[in-house]
């Protein structure tokens, strides 16, 4: 998911620089002859990282070609394979030269390193059609010189820093993943690409819709991870990839077909929890208590506040419930609370199924666990005794 900057992390905003430089790049090409049919298909695609995709296509037959249509497939996880559809605006012609732009940057944006199938389909006057061969290219951030190294499930890519900096991050990566299954129990499936930018600025531009202090992005269904990480700024690094890596490893062993993911709190509690202690995490959640303004568990299940300010108190809050739910009732429970979101559980009723008490009972257990006076009422007191 998202994780602060380090600035952010001392309660300062880094201002947003959007690097909307677009260096646009033929990665792929193909062409389709169809005799039989008399329509000549031909296609290629242009990258404008992180912007755009313009797949452009030439269709000539002796009837007019009346109908073009794009298909395309975003490689990501999921239970069945999306298709979607681009329609060019043309004039029906016997030879046509038109273009369909994806504005990727608008609609949400791909992570560097996204694989995209796509074809072409085309009919004519006549009745006839044709369609290209599939093909697939990457959505590369060719703006930087990648270089890479891969440790196991982990292939890290960066372009700033020597190779001790790249094997210090990758080191944290192998520790991390050690750490994700001695405490939760989930083991990585598959391969992660770690894109390792020079700066949370270059994070920013390659992604330019994020909030101001987000430092690091997990897109889970893609298999990739991006960070902006400075040479001179490795310890933040060192935490932020076992962070990173936790997101990846949970959504993965918590996926389902339902659509049903996890609370804000639990998903970026786990990560902090794995990355250990983060001291300004633990000052934000002091301010909060100090000064009356800690939030619900049920409010922190929606999206983390833009105010990094705010957004900080909420992982330290999120880091202080997970560890409170480990420490009291042992890492094999959290274990089983990621299985029954895998089969698709709400938020309560996954709680109630492994704990026996619901997000405002964990509000309340939470709070007295750090010394707040408070009790339950006696509908919770009745479903914690009946839970024995």
């Amino acid at each position: 998911m998202r994780r602060p900057t380090p600035r952010v992390a001392r309660i300062l905003v880094y201002a947003v620089l959007m690097v909307l430089a677009v260096v646009p790049l033929t990665v792929a090409s193909h062409s389709t002859a169809s005799p039989a049919s008399g329509i000549n298909l031909s296609s290629s695609v242009q990258v404008s990282f992180p912007n755009a995709i313009t797949f452009d296509v030439k269709a000539q037959s002796d009837a007019n070609i009346t109908k073009l249509r794009l298909h395309y497939i975003v490689d990501q996880q999921n239970y069945a394979k999306v298709v979607s559809e681009g329609w060019p605006q043309f004039s029906p012609s016997t030879s046509v030269d038109t273009r369909w732009v994806w504005y990727t940057g608008v609609s949400g944006g791909l992570p560097p390193g996204a694989q995209v199938e796509y074809w072409w389909t085309a009919e004519d006057a006549a009745g006839e059609s044709a369609q290209t061969n599939i093909s697939t290219f990457s959505f590369d951030d060719n703006r930087y010189e990648w270089r890479s190294i891969t440790t196991g499930p982990v292939t890290l890519l960066w372009y700033s820093g020597n190779d001790l900096f790249a094997n210090s991050l990758m080191t944290a990566a192998q520790q991390g993943l050690q750490i994700i299954e001695n405490n939760i129990g989930a083991t990585p499936q598959g391969h992660v690409r770690i894109y390792i930018y020079a700066s949370v600025q270059d994070l920013q531009g390659a992604q330019p819709y994020t909030q101001q202090w987000v430092g690091g992005l997990t897109f889970g269904g893609f298999d990739i991870i991006a960070i902006g990480v400075a040479p001179n700024q490795l310890p933040f690094g060192e935490g932020a990839v076992p962070h990173e890596l936790t997101h990846w490893v949970v959504h993965q062993v918590t996926f389902n077909n339902y659509g049903a993911g996890l609370p804000p709190w639990l998903d970026e509690g786990l990560a902090s929890y794995i990355q250990g202690a983060v001291p300004d995490y633990q000052a934000a959640l002091n301010y909060a208590i100090e000064n009356n303004k800690l939030l619900s568990v049920r409010s922190l299940s929606s999206p983390f506040s833009a105010i990094p300010a705010q957004a900080l108190i909420s992982y330290g809050e999120s880091q202080s419930i997970v560890t409170f739910l480990i420490q009291t009732y042992g890492e094999d429970k959290m274990n089983q609370l990621l299985n029954v979101f895998h089969q698709g559980a709400g938020y309560d009723d996954a709680l109630k199924q492994v704990y026996g008490f619901d997000q405002d009972s964990l509000d309340v257990l939470w709070r007295q666990s750090l010394g707040f006076n408070i009790a339950l009422n006696p509908q919770q007191e009745l479903a914690l005794a009946s839970r024995g």
